[in-house]
């Protein structure tokens, strides 16, 4: 599989889950160039390591690049059992969902949705959003512009995750 094919399904991906080209650059820890490149086909070589944090940030695996693992997980479930993990009070799927789908963080869940932005998994914060979109029926684009608001507010200091 060339690199050609993987950028194509890249940029798809990319463009599915509302990331442009800088905030997916910022959460892989590449230039934007250097994603603006492998999408294009234009790049000649990429470590396997750095392909593989970008693909999997999209949720793809090799052989050949596939949805197929990310469907069969539950995003939103995993990123509100993560923002808990260290709170008495959980974070339910929903509130989660309201925070997402609104910038609205419900009373009380501040520290946990605080958490989810600077803790959680690359992945799972990815999922979270492309799954809040389709339950709200919305592009992923206005999930990650209410998290770009949501951080500074919550006092969120990853800022390639909600920047």
């Amino acid at each position: 599989m060339s690199l050609h094919v993987i950028g194509q399904e890249i940029y798809r991906r990319r463009k599915a889950v509302g990331l442009t080209q800088q905030h997916l650059a910022n959460l892989s820890n590449l230039s934007r160039q250097t994603v603006q490149r492998l999408e294009a086909g234009t790049i000649k070589d990429l470590s396997f390591q750095r392909l593989t944090k970008i693909m999997g940030i999209l949720g793809l695996s090799f052989d050949p690049p596939s949805l197929a693992a990310r469907k069969r997980k539950n995003g939103l479930w995993m990123a509100a059992k993560t923002s808990s993990v260290s709170y008495k009070k959980e974070m339910s799927v929903e509130t989660l969902q309201h925070a997402l789908s609104t910038g609205e963080v419900p009373r009380g869940y501040e520290a946990q949705m605080l958490h989810f932005l600077d803790e959680a998994s690359v992945q799972i914060v990815v999922m979270a959003v492309e799954e809040a979109a389709m339950i709200s029926n919305e592009a992923p684009t206005k999930v990650w512009s209410r998290l770009a608001k949501l951080g500074p507010v919550l006092g969120a200091e990853r800022k390639e995750v909600w920047g």
